[in-house]
């Protein structure tokens, strides 16, 4: 049995993460456009992990409002 969902946030909150995950998205696209220019290897763009993960978080905080 799951739990009930519960918001902690308003409208506010939740649109203020959604351009979080969204300024986190649009720099990881332009970093890993940026890296894939400059020929930098492909094990340092693993980098990239902790700006995405910030924007999956904001788009995940947004939709759920907790």
């Amino acid at each position: 049995m799951g739990l009930p969902l519960v918001t902690n946030i308003g409208s506010r909150g939740r649109r203020r993460r959604y351009l979080m995950g969204a300024a986190g998205l649009a720099f990881t696209v332009l970093v890993a456009v940026a890296l894939v220019a400059f020929g930098v290897a492909r094990g340092a763009r693993l980098v990239l992990f902790v700006p995405l993960f910030v924007a999956a978080l904001g788009f995940r905080q947004g939709r759920t409002g907790t």
